[in-house]
C-alpha cells in the first residue's frame, strides 16, 4: 500500500482498513492522482487503473457504490465481486464475507468504517450533512453488529478524513437537520452561517446509537491540499476512498 494512505490502529483481528489519499494514481490534473470516481471529468482510462492498483494493494475487490447522500445499506457477498454484477444505490455496504471490501468515495464527505469482534463483519458508511442526519450512521451499526452476531458496543469504529470543524461553513439548514442535539457541534460566524463539526456530530451519534470505540476523525481535507481531494476547496477534483474487508472467513 501506499505509505500516504490512512490506517485504523484498531485490535481487530482478520479486518483489514485503509484510507487512500491523493497520492499513488496516474489522473493528470485537478485529478492527481489516485481519482477513483469515474464521471468527475476524469479519463476513464486512469480512474478504471487507479481502481486496479487500490484492489491490487489490498489483494481483495473492492465494491463502488453508487452513492446518493441517502441512507440505504446494501449488504454484499462474493457475487458482488463480478465486475457483471449490478451496481448498489446505496451510501453503505456491509459484509461477512472475505475477498470482497465494503467502500465509500470522498471528497470532504466523512467515510466512516464499522469492524464486528474477530472480523464476523465489516462495514463502510459515505456521510456528508445530509445522510448523517438522516441516520446512515445508527442504519449501518445496525446492520453490522446484526450481521456480526454482537452488541452496537462491540463494534469498533473508524472516522476517515473530512471536511474539518474550522471550515465546514454551513447555513440554517444544516443546523435545522440536527436540531438541539447537534447544537454543541455548531460555532456561530456571522449572520446566518456556522461551523459545522462533522466528526464530533457522527462521534455524538455514535455514542449515543452504543458504541464505546471511536477512533480517528483528525484530518481536515480542506487545509491538506497535496494530500486530500476536497469538493468544497477546489469544486473539480477527484475522489479518494475508505476500505474494510475481512482477510479469511470466520466460523
Amino acid at each position: 500500500m501506499h505509505p500516504d494512505w490512512l490506517r485504523p490502529a484498531w485490535p481487530v483481528d482478520d479486518v483489514g482498513a485503509v484510507m487512500t489519499t491523493r497520492l499513488g494514481g496516474i489522473s493528470a490534473a485537478p485529478f492527481d492522482s489516485l481519482n477513483l470516481r469515474a464521471g468527475t471529468g476524469d479519463q476513464p482510462f486512469a480512474v478504471a487503473h487507479n481502481q486496479q492498483v487500490v484492489a491490487q494493494a489490498l489483494g481483495v475487490t473492492p465494491v463502488w457504490l453508487d452513492q446518493v447522500h441517502g441512507t440505504a445499506v446494501v449488504h454484499l457477498t462474493g457475487a458482488d465481486a463480478d465486475a457483471r454484477a449490478p451496481g448498489h444505490r446505496a451510501d453503505a455496504a456491509v459484509t461477512t464475507e472475505p475477498g470482497i471490501a465494503c467502500a465509500v468515495q470522498v471528497a470532504d464527505c466523512l467515510p466512516v468504517l464499522f469492524a464486528a469482534p474477530g472480523g464476523r463483519a465489516v462495514g463502510a458508511a459515505h456521510a456528508g450533512w445530509r445522510g448523517l442526519a438522516a441516520g446512515v450512521l445508527e442504519a449501518t451499526l445496525a446492520k453490522v453488529a446484526q450481521a456480526g452476531r454482537c452488541e452496537a458496543g462491540d463494534v469498533r469504529v473508524w472516522l476517515g478524513a473530512c471536511i474539518g470543524p474550522a471550515r465546514f461553513e454551513v447555513g440554517p439548514d444544516v443546523l435545522d437537520a440536527f436540531g438541539a442535539a447537534g447544537a454543541g457541534r455548531f460555532v456561530a460566524k456571522s449572520a446566518g452561517k456556522w461551523l459545522a463539526d462533522l466528526p464530533g456530530l457522527a462521534r455524538d451519534r455514535l455514542l449515543a446509537a452504543g458504541v464505546r470505540a471511536i477512533d480517528g476523525g483528525t484530518w481536515c481535507t480542506v487545509s491538506e491540499p497535496s494530500r486530500f481531494f476536497s469538493f468544497r476547496r477546489d469544486r473539480v477534483t477527484g475522489r479518494m476512498a475508505a476500505l474494510i474487508w475481512i482477510n479469511r472467513r470466520v466460523v
